[in-house]
């Protein structure tokens, strides 16, 4: 799955997002789609122009009932061949990780901000965010999570609608509508940023323990 550590590539590309009036996340916890007509909805989508270079989507998964909704940028190589996301090195860093604070991958249901790969794991562009990001919008309405894992700067700044790199935003919740969001590092970023590991660590351990105190449905303190 596609990285979003900091640097200046993406502090551009922040500064082109916020300029963009995207249709926002609904961060309410009414009646919507069910993730079944979601998918039926996505299944042959060719909304922009990143259907020509895909070879699966990826949807999300596994749990369609989970407390934890992890929403990343983008799928990356393995993803895309598979169609399943967090599939690679990244996800099994993060099964690891998510294991060591007493969760597990049927606890959480992942998706992306964009469900097809972008070319060469580049940031995906406004457009094709403007076109796919109903569908995040759609499952988060579908699934009702209590928190939102978001992972890497691209998926922190979209859902939480802000300029800030998640480097200064980590390492505690907040209240976005009905959901309580915690930012966090990319799992794939921490192979490149041996000190970011312990960050994501620490911030699973705190959503580990934030779920042990509040009981479904929720809301942080």
């Amino acid at each position: 799955m596609a990285a979003s550590p900091a640097s200046p590539k993406n502090a551009l590309g922040r500064k082109r997002m916020s300029n963009v009036e995207y249709s926002k996340i609904a961060y309410s916890k009414q009646a919507g789609q069910t993730l079944d007509e979601i998918c039926e909805q996505i299944a042959d989508c060719k909304k922009c122009p990143l259907w020509e270079t895909r070879t699966n989507i990826v949807f999300g998964g596994p749990n369609p009932t989970a407390r934890i909704m992890i929403v990343g940028e983008a799928p990356g190589k393995n993803e895309d061949l598979s169609g399943q996301p967090f599939v690679g090195t990244s996800g099994k860093k993060l099964d690891a990780l998510l294991e060591e604070v007493g969760l597990s991958h049927q606890d959480v249901f992942i998706s992306n901000v964009v469900k097809c790969r972008p070319p060469s794991n580049r940031n995906p562009k406004v457009a094709e965010v403007e076109e796919c990001s109903p569908y995040l919008r759609d499952q988060i309405r579908a699934i009702k999570p209590d928190v939102i894992v978001c992972l890497g700067n691209f998926a922190t700044q979209f859902v939480m609608h802000t300029d800030k790199g998640v480097t200064e935003l980590r390492g505690k919740f907040y209240q976005i509508g009905a959901f309580s969001v915690l930012p966090t590092m990319h799992p794939a970023s921490t192979i490149y940023r041996k000190e970011w590991a312990q960050f994501l660590k620490d911030d699973l351990q705190l959503l580990a323990d934030w779920l042990k105190k509040h009981p479904r449905g929720g809301s942080c303190d």
